[in-house]
């Protein structure tokens, strides 16, 4: 099949999501409730989350149409993360429009959030006439290691040694692991048998460490508009990404003294981001990064060697490429 086919695939797909999302929202009561529901669902991100459930499903041998409702619950927990993520990080800005706190307030985004991983479970339920207990095992082991890795972050914010080991353990579990939570799904409920669902789980654990880390690039060097938040951000609230630990590993004397003004400062002015971005290309920490992209890239293909070879398997190496060679 050619790229433009699965483009044509893909953007069918998220129309059918986002139909059946909105769905679940409209003339709903009360509407102090439910309008934020449908106002965050509508500031639309990738979708990439449910259409890894539906491929997953499908590269083991399943009608992806099965799993409709499983691919929803995964949307449905990752916008309940969003909305409590950008309350904890005080971001004013998501995909490019005001979060739902700053829309609303913050009881109302919290509230949010509840409602939100409430209506996944009862989603996922309507899928799990197989391995139940296995199914919603794996969702629930999902949002705690989405906790766990959002308090490592929290905490990476007042410690000052932090190594890109450490690093990689709390994005292994903020994001990767419901990445890989998605492709697991997505195979058990297909009927995949043990060495399917495990290569697919390893699959979306490196794609999602691949994401994990170019979205960590872009914050710097992407384009605002298409990004859709401040550029420069991570800097700017101090978090301690890639980027960031891999220039405190590669600085002579004067740079370290620098990097370390982050750390004591909490994060930088909006106006300093340049020099850093500067300092980040004359260490060729941008380099290291992709250097990094591409070894994850490559072990999420490499781990599809498993699967038979089917249409969905060449749209997840494709999602790949697509993946991490996005501008936003």
């Amino acid at each position: 099949m050619t790229n433009t086919h699965f483009q044509k695939f893909y953007e069918r797909e998220l129309k059918t999501i986002d139909n059946k999302l909105l769905r679940l929202f409209n003339n709903k009561l009360p509407i102090s409730l439910y309008e934020p529901c449908s106002y965050l669902i509508c500031t639309r991100g990738k979708r990439l989350r449910p259409l890894l459930v539906i491929l997953s499903a499908s590269a083991v041998g399943a009608d992806y149409k099965t799993v409709y409702n499983a691919a929803i619950a995964v949307e449905l927990f990752h916008n309940f993360t969003l909305v409590h993520d950008d309350i904890m990080d005080n971001s004013n800005k998501r995909r490019g429009k005001a979060t739902v706190h700053v829309k609303y307030d913050l009881s109302t985004a919290i509230l949010t959030g509840d409602i939100l991983i409430a209506l996944a479970y009862k989603s996922l339920l309507h899928d799990c006439n197989r391995k139940c207990k296995e199914v919603i095992n794996k969702f629930t082991q999902g949002i705690i290691e989405v906790c766990e890795g959002q308090s490592l972050d929290k905490d990476f914010e007042t410690k000052k040694k932090v190594s890109i080991h450490d690093y990689k353990v709390m994005i292994q579990k903020k994001t990767a692991s419901l990445v890989e939570m998605c492709c697991s799904l997505g195979a058990q409920l297909g009927g995949g048998n043990e060495i399917e669902i495990n290569s697919l789980s390893n699959y979306g654990r490196n794609l999602g460490m691949a994401f994990q880390i170019q979205d960590d690039m872009l914050d710097i060097i992407g384009d605002e508009n298409k990004f859709g938040k401040k550029v420069g951000s991570d800097l700017i609230e101090g978090k301690k990404t890639y980027l960031f630990l891999r220039a405190m590993e590669k600085a002579e004397e004067t740079d370290t003294e620098i990097l370390y003004n982050v750390i004591r400062n909490k994060g930088i002015k909006s106006t300093e981001v340049n020099k850093y971005r500067k300092l980040y290309f004359k260490l060729d920490i941008f380099l290291d990064a992709k250097k990094e992209i591409e070894r994850y890239s490559q072990n999420a293909i490499k781990a599809l060697d498993d699967i038979r070879d089917c249409e969905a398997k060449n749209m997840l190496i494709w999602l790949v490429g697509i993946l991490i060679n996005r501008k936003k």
